[in-house]
């Protein structure tokens, strides 16, 4: 049997910090992006789930994220129970979940017959799940940055330094028709779609990936999930499962908030 690396040894290390008399089985690392790392394991015969952040990074602190999620299940937005988030001596902090069942991969979510009840409940789910994100109270959760959406598109735009006038004449249009909503701030999950939403045969288990939540027009977020990108080849505007009018009924039921559907397809 191999050695275990430093980084699993990193990893065992704060699960004993979290779960002093705990017996800690089957760690495995899923996955390995540029910030951050992902494990799971047992504990006690438990699932749960460890994501390593890199201490050189320049990505927020993931402190953030945990409070971000703590605010959430707080409302009742379906999300991984946390654990705890641990920054060890050399600065890297892990965020620990509860392990939550499901499927993440959006082609499977669309098109496996197991989940055709689910599908038929996505949409609801979806709207009413980000409508309870939207009614977090940001001051509770300090080191949230407010970002503009189209100037933060136009600035990685500018970065690349190449002209593109397809876009700028795009953006120019964006510019010159903005929703009269504009203005209003909420906490924005930021990369709300599917692939970063749980999904088991009954419908939405738990929405995560919250790295990117910021302060912003909350119909960021609606405005992306119904983005082609995410349909996956389905004709169904809404992540690829449902109508924007079932959707934004459903985030009206939460919110109380009435979307005009020309400013989400602003967003969109």
């Amino acid at each position: 049997m191999p050695e275990p690396s430093p980084d699993a040894d990193a990893v065992l290390a704060v699960l004993r910090e979290l779960f002093p008399h705990g017996a800690v089985a089957d760690l495995e690392r899923l996955t390995g992006g540029a910030s951050r790392s992902t494990w799971q394991c047992t504990v006690d015969g438990s699932p749960y789930v460890v994501q390593r952040q890199r201490p050189d990074t320049t990505e927020r602190d993931m402190g953030v994220e945990a409070a971000v999620l703590a605010e959430a299940r707080r409302v009742g937005v379906p999300v991984p129970p946390l654990v705890g988030c641990v920054t060890d001596a050399s600065g890297t902090t892990s965020l620990v979940t509860r392990h939550v069942a499901g499927e993440t991969i959006a082609r499977r979510i669309l098109r496996d017959d197991r989940f055709a009840s689910a599908r038929d409940a996505l949409t609801r789910e979806l709207g009413e799940a980000i409508g309870r994100v939207h009614t977090i109270d940001a001051s509770a959760v300090p080191g949230l940055e407010r970002t503009e959406a189209l100037a933060a598109i136009r600035d990685r735009l500018d970065e690349l330094g190449q002209p593109h006038p397809a876009f700028e004449l795009a953006m120019r249009w964006l510019d010159d028709h903005r929703p009269a909503s504009s203005g209003r701030v909420a906490l924005v999950h930021g990369d709300f779609r599917l692939g970063n939403v749980i999904v088991d045969e009954q419908g939405l288990a738990a929405v995560i990936d919250w790295e990117l939540a910021h302060l912003g027009d909350p119909l960021e977020d609606l405005g992306w999930l119904c983005s082609p990108a995410w349909r996956f080849g389905s004709p169904l505007p809404v992540a690829g499962v449902g109508e924007r009018d079932d959707l934004l009924r459903a985030y009206a039921s939460v919110t109380g908030v009435v979307v005009d559907p020309d400013d989400l397809l602003w967003w969109e």
